[in-house]
């Protein structure tokens, strides 16, 4: 096995989802196809890369309902690694990401803990 190509995103509503991952974090899209039964394949990763990226799912039923901004039980369970701290932040504060944190700057590197549009934790992390 190679990598992990794609990883499930529980989201409200695949419209929304889609313009904030790519608005406001700056990703691109890479497929969005109508699956014919009222579904979409939605896939997202950060701009210009070739890695993992993100499948949004729209909730079916009330147990994925209830899981949407909940998917780590409000851990940080998601890490977008930058190779410019200062320039990423500054452009998604203004974008209106919502930071739950002030820029640290640890052994390991610059980190801030920020919120997606649904309440799951991130780290914007640009390693040392």
């Amino acid at each position: 096995m190679s990598h992990i190509a794609l990883v499930t995103l529980v989201v409200r509503d695949y419209d929304e989802a889609l313009a904030f991952y790519t608005d406001a974090l700056g990703f691109e899209p890479v497929e969005d196809t109508d699956r014919g039964d009222g579904s979409r394949w939605v896939v997202v990763r950060p701009r210009g890369t070739q890695g993992t990226g993100l499948l949004l799912a729209r909730a079916k039923g009330e147990q994925q309902g209830a899981s949407v901004g909940a998917q780590t039980g409000g851990r940080v369970g998601f890490f977008l690694h930058t190779e410019d701290f200062a320039a990423d932040h500054a452009r998604m504060l203004a974008a209106g990401v919502r930071f739950l944190e002030e820029p640290r700057h640890e052994a390991y590197g610059s980190v801030a803990v920020f919120e997606d549009l649904y309440g799951n934790r991130w780290d914007l992390l640009q390693p040392a």
